[in-house]
């Protein structure tokens, strides 16, 4: 393989990495603070117990995601230093912003939330994990106006063969991120509500700390109901915005070589032969395409044939048509993650306030592997967004060929390659023993002493805990 295709690869491995801990870090953190809140406003130790509880897994998940987030921006430097040059004045200013601003305001309070219980007021100490929240929140709205000027270039100017920033205001208004953000969101208190609920159905299960964890996966579920539907109703909007600004990612999303008929039926499953630009056998459910595309069930939708050469009389010859499979199949892992999610919510609350929950056990079970369900639907929806903009770096500004560090060699990003797998396996293997350790342990008591620690998460007495 070449440099190209070998930095490709590490980039994506490396993100798919990273982008575990991030929503995981966005909707944890939220959910710390709902507790948090139930404990000050109506007093009940057990919301404080589960709030310290479920901290120490947000703690260790922020931890290892802040390591594997800092090879990301190097990687702009090390493998992609073309890109770089041309978008860096645009680029560089919301990744700027979120590590001087919303990353330095996540761990500044987080430092005041561990070290702040009983020495702080119960109302200051809840307000510093509600700015850890919006912090992580804030922090995701510049990564995402940062990727979205990759998806739809706004507010810049080209001079000297570089593109220079002329509108802060629309960059940070582009449409792109507008209908991003809240699907990434909802995802995300998706992501946090999922592991929630998981790993209470595991302690349930077990007969272990019954009262702790049936509360904890009641927050959950609830949590989990509204980030489904959130996710569904944002990602139609995100589809329809789709439709106007990428057609060719949403014609390789459907698997639509040519332009579809009126009302548009949308394609379930399909047999795609992207040698021939053919689909050999196809599952269409009808109308709903042209739903999802315009929300009325009538409406063309533009194929991929039709596009390139639209696209080749605007940006000259090439390859316009990115891989099909690929787009088309995790848009339908997406879909499936995010429709199984709901149906699992929808079910698992009402089975928790009809009070039936601990004899559900084959619920209780599938929800233990479903707490990877969001992160699939995450990965696949990432993966879909960016492989379905290809050819391009910059969407008709630079290709992805055109990007890559001319004087990096494909030994040398191998090698690098390599060596930052190995050592996300390693963080990988650290950060799940200290995720079941934690959960093997479980909810510990508070002592009566509270006045010397100074690890308010160390279970070993003082303020903290014992057992």
């Amino acid at each position: 393989m070449d440099a190209v295709m070998l930095s490709r690869i590490q980039f994506a491995s490396t993100t798919l990495f990273h982008f575990i801990f991030v929503p995981l870090s966005i909707g944890l953190v939220f959910l710390i603070a709902i507790m948090e809140t139930l404990y000050v406003f109506k007093g009940n130790e057990m919301y404080k117990k589960m709030a310290k509880f479920w901290g120490q897994l947000f703690l260790i998940n922020f931890a290892v995601g802040v390591v594997t987030g800092i090879l990301q921006e190097f990687q702009f430097g090390m493998n992609w230093s073309n890109y770089s040059r041309f978008v860096g004045d645009v680029f560089g200013a919301p990744l700027a912003v979120e590590a001087l601003l919303a990353f330095f305001m996540e761990s500044t309070f987080i430092g005041l939330w561990i070290f702040g219980w009983d020495r702080l007021s119960k109302k200051v100490h809840l307000l510093c994990i509600w700015l850890v929240s919006l912090g992580t929140i804030i922090s995701a709205f510049w990564i995402l106006a940062a990727n979205s000027f990759m998806q739809h270039p706004v507010g810049f100017e080209i001079n000297n063969g570089r593109a220079e920033m002329n509108d802060f205001f629309a960059l940070i208004t582009n449409p792109q991120v507008l209908v991003e953000f809240p699907h990434t969101v909802f995802g995300s208190f998706a992501t946090g509500a999922f592991l929630l609920t998981g790993v209470s159905a595991f302690k349930l299960l077990k007969k272990q700390e019954v009262e702790f964890f049936k509360k904890s996966f009641l927050i959950g579920m609830i949590v989990a109901v509204v980030s489904g539907m959130g996710i569904a109703f944002t990602g139609h909007y995100q589809a329809q915005y789709l439709v106007k600004t990428q057609p060719m990612k949403m014609a390789a999303s459907e698997g639509l070589w040519n332009d579809s008929a009126d009302p548009a039926p949308w394609t379930l499953a399909a047999l795609i032969d992207t040698e021939n630009k053919e689909n050999s056998a196809e599952i269409k459910v009808p109308y709903l395409l042209s739903y999802l595309s315009y929300s009325k069930f009538s409406g063309v939708v533009e194929g991929m044939n039709t596009l390139q050469s639209r696209y080749e009389e605007k940006y000259g010859e090439g390859n316009y048509i990115p891989p099909v499979k690929t787009t088309f199949w995790s848009f339908r892992i997406m879909i499936i993650s995010g429709g199984l999610m709901i149906v699992l919510a929808l079910f698992g609350a009402i089975q928790a306030l009809r009070g039936r929950l601990e004899t559900s056990k084959k619920y209780l079970k599938l929800m233990v592997p479903a707490i990877f369900l969001p992160l699939i639907g995450s990965a696949t929806g990432w993966i879909m967004t960016e492989i379905g903009r290809q050819p391009w770096v910059v969407f008709g500004y630079m290709t992805t060929a055109d990007a890559v560090s001319p004087n990096v060699s494909a030994g040398q990003v191998l090698f690098s390659l390599i060596t930052f797998s190995a050592i996300y396996l390693l963080l990988a293997i650290v950060m799940a023993y200290l995720f079941i350790r934690v959960i093997k342990k479980g909810p510990v008591e508070e002592t009566q002493d509270t006045h010397h620690t100074a690890d308010p998460f160390d279970g070993k007495g003082g303020h903290a805990y014992a057992k």
